[in-house]
């Protein structure tokens, strides 16, 4: 998920001033995304020829100008942020690098795969909406849980970096094969699932693909014009809570659509979440075990954790908006996503700093910062 604000301070050594780290907008990110659910519901009862009005321009098959520009902004502060000249930094740690990118692009599609089959057998649309956020993998919020958590800044900036042009290359690919393919070598039933791997990779270069390129420029022309320092000091600041609106934004249209559908099933909320609470945990706690394994340090063994736990629901979302509608189940599961993420990621950086103080970290790091 999005980086959409910045945190005040970083590596705390002791897990009390964490939730106060948090800017006030990143803190209470729950909350506001429970309140633009309620007033999207409101709004789509007041106004119910809202769908009729929002299609009235469209820019891509089934995405209207209002949501496209609402996903665009919501993206755009998310590549700003990203540090592509770590790139080459990152054959520092192989160890590293391979753990994170076999944990990113093969074990967490393939462990939400397995979740969503397993507890929404009968709820095909959410189910597809969680593999879709399975395979967005994240590219910027997990640089706040990284630093929250003491974490390695310089490989948190790379893995981000890769993901982002992962994602670029291989989310149409991937979300076809668990979407498509998997489940008809498995038996399982994908009836009524219309998918076409050239319509994902569609949308994924608009939605990714565009703000990557905004991103990418706007990081390497200000830094040029202006310097580091000022680029994340001044600028990344009063681009971050973009992101945020973006996504409320976002959510408040959504809900306005399908306010009667989540208002009449409330449960299915519930079903959601847990498949994503389940998800967090195995992903979080497995990594962290994987990089104690591997003899990493503690700020590569959290940035591991973190990293592989997190997912860009920002990306899923729009996927899910461009592919299926605004109106879909497929949309919904995505917005349910941060509504968990932030409250169960930072329970995990409590976790992470218990551990730190707890368990015994023999291996130095490798940049010898630690």
């Amino acid at each position: 998920m999005s980086d959409m604000v910045s945190i005040r301070s970083s590596h705390s050594e002791s897990p009390a001033p964490v939730i106060a780290q948090l800017s006030f907008l990143n803190r209470f990110l729950p909350l506001w995304i429970i309140l633009a659910m309620a007033v999207g519901i409101g709004l789509g009862r007041a106004v119910p020829s809202l769908n009729s009005h929002l299609n009235a321009v469209q820019v891509t098959s089934g995405t209207s100008l209002p949501i496209f520009l609402g996903l665009l902004v919501m993206m755009y502060p998310v590549l700003a942020k990203v540090r592509y000249d770590r790139l080459g930094t990152v054959t520092r740690d192989r160890r590293l690098l391979v753990a994170s990118l076999v944990l990113n692009w093969l074990v967490g599609p393939a462990v939400m795969f397995s979740l969503a089959w397993l507890l929404l057998p009968d709820l095909p649309t959410y189910r597809t909406g969680l593999i879709i956020v399975g395979v967005a993998r994240c590219i910027a919020m997990v640089l706040i849980w990284n630093d929250l958590s003491g974490g390695n800044r310089e490989a948190g900036a790379v893995l981000v970096a890769l993901n982002s042009l992962f994602q670029i290359v291989a989310f149409a690919f991937l979300g076809y094969f668990y979407l498509k393919l998997l489940p008809g070598w498995l038996g399982l039933s994908t009836e009524g699932l219309q998918l076409s791997i050239g319509r994902i990779a569609e949308t994924v270069a608009i939605f990714l693909g565009v703000p990557l390129v905004a991103g990418y420029l706007t990081r390497t022309l200000g830094e040029r014009r202006r310097g580091r320092e000022w680029y994340e000091t001044k600028l990344l600041p009063r681009l971050g809570p973009f992101a945020l609106y973006g996504l409320l934004y976002t959510i408040v249209i959504l809900f306005a659509l399908q306010g009667h559908t989540i208002t009449s099933r409330p449960g299915d909320v519930a079903r959601i979440a847990l498949p994503l609470l389940c998800y967090f945990a195995i992903m979080w706690f497995g990594s962290f075990a994987l990089g104690r394994a591997l003899g990493l340090p503690y700020d590569r063994t959290a940035t591991l954790a973190f990293t592989a736990a997190g997912n860009n629901f920002e990306l899923a979302i729009a996927v899910a908006i461009g592919v299926f509608g605004v109106t879909s189940g497929e949309a919904l599961a995505g917005v349910v996503g941060p509504l968990i993420e932030v409250p169960v990621l930072v329970g995990l950086v409590y976790v992470s700093l218990w551990a730190k103080r707890h368990l015994y970290w023999s291996v130095p790091a490798v940049d010898g910062t630690r």
